[in-house]
């Protein structure tokens, strides 16, 4: 009888003990397309063994900057393999709005190049020895939630896509019917940089394909509003909003249970 009570309370005593964590560690991470030299930052929580799913997080204009590594930082708590990866060039980024512009629009410019640079870190991500490669999932912010979209309508093996306040474009028919998992839109309501005509033609292009998509307006939220920073750049329509911010995590996480079941 000592013997099972003793075995009772040890078991309520493990029950109630907080679970032993690990470190987030993050790396940097040098790799290429073609000859561009790029460096990005792989974060994961050391403490978990064997293969987990990996998302990447690709940045806004302003390069692969402290924001979106913080991003990964966050996912890599939750049990993902995070790959903060880099569309610029190792160590560029900027502060100057003008200077974003003309880096984003450089990649932007050619299509092909774009997607051919983002998938460059989804291979970083994909071919880690902690990473599942049969579940991969990438979000983005502004310009790296459009590149999230981008990677989606090339039919990269993704089983789930988050764009936050990204611009929206028109996919082709065939675009639309590549996409093979989950896409999560997360858009300011009042986004006065997202244009009707391309908002309707995106979800016009999904339904036709029936895309597994939700997109979500949150009202009142302008631009960048994930980034408790983005005022301080001083660019008109663009604005932190924390309860935009909070809901579209939340948001994330259930696409995520959904793409992985966990």
């Amino acid at each position: 009888m000592r013997i099972a009570v003793a075995l009772v309370l040890l078991a309520a005593f493990a029950m109630c003990a907080p679970a032993v964590r690990g470190e987030v560690k993050v790396e940097a991470v040098e790799y290429k397309d073609g000859e561009t030299a790029l460096r990005g930052y792989l974060a994961y929580d050391d403490a978990i063994t064997g293969k987990r799913p990996g998302i990447m997080v690709i940045h806004e204009w302003w390069g692969c900057n402290d924001y979106v590594i913080g991003r990964a930082k966050q996912l890599a708590e939750m049990g993902y393999v995070a790959f903060a990866c880099d569309m610029y060039g190792a160590g560029v980024t900027t502060k100057d709005a003008g200077e974003a512009g003309k880096l984003a629009g450089q990649i932007r410019s050619d299509k092909a190049k774009w997607r051919q640079r983002a998938a460059a870190g989804l291979k970083v991500l994909s071919n880690h020895a902690r990473v599942d490669a049969s579940k991969l999932g990438a979000i983005g912010y502004c310009f790296g939630g459009t590149t999230a979209l981008q990677m989606a309508c090339a039919g990269m093996d993704l089983k789930v896509v988050v764009s936050f306040h990204g611009s929206l474009f028109t996919p082709t028919a065939e675009e639309a019917k590549a996409v093979k998992g989950k896409v999560l839109v997360c858009n300011g309501a009042a986004d006065a940089f997202i244009q009707p005509a391309d908002r309707e033609g995106f979800i016009k292009a999904f339904e036709a394909a029936k895309v597994d998509y939700v997109f979500v307006d949150y009202a009142g939220a302008v631009h960048t509003f994930t980034n408790p920073e983005a005022g301080k750049a001083g660019i008109p329509g663009v604005a932190y909003d924390e309860k935009a911010d909070k809901r579209s995590w939340a948001h994330m996480k259930l696409a995520f249970e959904e793409a992985f079941g966990r």
